[in-house]
């Protein structure tokens, strides 16, 4: 694979509760474990990261394909849901809900470019066989 950009981030202080900061000075911000999981929350954590990385590297994969089908996907929006919990083994474990908004598009139509979508998109190729990735059109 011939990298075309690479991202670089820094974690400091205590994990879920520390700070995130990008070598470039965009990203730079307190993250915090959520109340749901024993936290104080009040700030962002890695699922909310992971699920807007996704979101939108999903969505532009979205893009790209019905612009090679020559498909319009105005008002198009893919909503990322990211789940985590025990997953039995000692450790914890991640599940991911998209659903994706095609407004012009009938439903075949729409799901057809979603499947094509997560065989596209890089996070969907990272994750495929690792953890579970629902995708849902929005009706």
């Amino acid at each position: 694979m011939q990298v075309l950009y690479t991202a670089e981030v820094s974690a400091t202080g205590d994990g879920r509760n520390g700070h995130v900061a990008s070598s470039d000075g965009i990203l730079d911000f307190d993250v915090a474990t959520p109340k749901e999981m024993g936290g104080v929350g009040g700030a962002t954590n890695p699922e909310q990261l992971f699920a807007a990385g996704f979101a939108a590297c999903y969505h532009s994969a979205l893009r790209l394909v019905a612009r090679r089908a020559g498909v319009s996907v105005e008002g198009s929006r893919v909503d990322a849901r990211v789940g985590i919990g025990p997953n039995g083994s000692g450790g914890y474990g991640l599940e991911v809900w998209l659903t994706v908004s095609l407004p012009a598009l009938e439903p075949g139509a729409a799901q057809q470019l979603a499947d094509a979508a997560h065989q596209v998109c890089p996070y969907s190729n990272a994750t495929r066989g690792n953890i579970d990735v629902h995708i849902e059109v929005a009706k």
